[in-house]
């Protein structure tokens, strides 16, 4: 049920967790190189953007048709002509280019984007990725240009609670919700632990207020712990 494939520890940070949704961003922030072109999916993703360090080099991407965009605008700085693909005002950096909104979607379709970042509804241990309807008569499906991103990103990263509020787990053995894209997703990074996911499964690299085989007993995914990290 959880095989166990190096002897490398994980790390366990019991004394801090579930961590807060800024808490989730930064760590999302720390995975990201300098030089990246990143897209920042609508919800909980867009807090990323004030994260980035100074100097990050980190290019952000907005469906919309912004490149190099900053933090949110702060209370009294605000244009209701620049917000992001999620309509909450941003602001520029230096050199920060606009474009029409079918030139934004030939960026993300072209490959030209290397990390975008998404919330979910649920996410596979193989990958997949429904987050743009649950199925529910009455849920309002919400694609957006999720698709696009998920394919067209060289690298998914999704940020998400791991449990929905009833307790469900969002990480599953296989998606239930419709699907956005298979095979799409590389990292999960959730309130209680962070995922490498794909083909070999679900891999567990470090956890917050919670144990490893705590954490292994609440889910139905098989886990792994992590090699040579």
């Amino acid at each position: 049920m959880n095989p166990t494939t190096s002897r490398t520890p994980l790390v366990e940070n019991l004394d801090r967790g579930p961590l807060t949704q800024h808490e989730m961003a930064a760590r999302v922030a720390c995975d990201i190189p300098h030089g990246s072109y990143v897209n920042l999916g609508i919800g909980r993703p867009t807090l990323v953007a004030d994260h980035l360090p100074e100097g990050a080099g980190v290019v952000l991407h907005t469906e919309n048709g912004m490149l190099n965009m900053g933090p949110a605008a702060e209370a009294g700085q605000a244009d209701p002509d620049l917000t992001n693909a999620g309509k909450i005002p941003v602001t520029e950096l230096p050199g920060a280019a606009y474009f029409h909104h079918a030139d934004s979607f030939a960026m993300m379709r072209g490959g030209h984007l290397d990390i975008c970042v998404l919330g979910a509804f649920q996410v596979s241990a193989a990958g997949d990725l429904a987050n743009w309807h649950t199925g529910a008569p009455d849920a309002i499906p919400a694609v957006g240009g999720a698709m696009d991103l998920a394919i067209g990103a060289k690298r998914v990263f999704v940020m998400m609670t791991l449990f929905a509020k009833d307790g469900v787990p969002k990480l599953v053995p296989e998606c239930t919700f419709p699907l956005t894209g298979l095979a799409c997703v590389d990292r999960v990074y959730t309130d209680v632990a962070t995922f490498r996911v794909g083909p070999g499964g679900a891999t567990v690299l470090e956890t917050f207020g919670i144990t490893y085989d705590d954490l292994a007993r609440r889910l139905e995914v098989p886990l792994a712990r992590p090699e040579g990290l």
